[in-house]
């Protein structure tokens, strides 16, 4: 069970990475929102993988799992709902001033004339 869940957050961990290192902002929007879910995964795994087991403890229960990264957990879906939404509006804000969702722009710079600035 713990091999299978370090390999779903390693798959997703690593599919946020290549996403991120694209050059249109959706996919960068994309990365950072698995990159998340992976790091939402693995605090939920550190409180114990245990099946049918109450999240309290109490006189003669052995086996329990941790509520903190329960917790945890649930505040970071949260957060992360509310970051994704904030930075989707600022990538279609980007959109609507500059026409294009190219990330680093440079493209568009290149595009320039190479003119010389100055005639000598």
């Amino acid at each position: 069970m713990e091999g299978m869940v370090a390999i779903a957050i390693g798959l997703l961990f690593g599919c946020g990475v290549y996403l991120i290192l694209r050059a249109r902002t959706f996919p960068v929007i994309l990365g950072l929102t698995l990159i998340s879910y992976a790091v939402n995964l693995f605090l939920f795994a550190s409180g114990r993988l245990v099946v049918n087991a109450a999240p309290i403890i109490r006189a003669g229960v052995t086996h329990y799992t941790d509520p903190i990264p329960q917790a945890l957990v649930l505040t970071a879906i949260v957060i992360g709902f509310g970051m994704t939404a904030y930075i989707v509006t600022l990538a279609l804000r980007g959109f609507s001033e500059s026409g294009d969702d190219h990330v680093d722009m440079l493209e568009k710079t290149e595009r320039v004339s190479t003119k010389p600035l100055h005639k000598s």
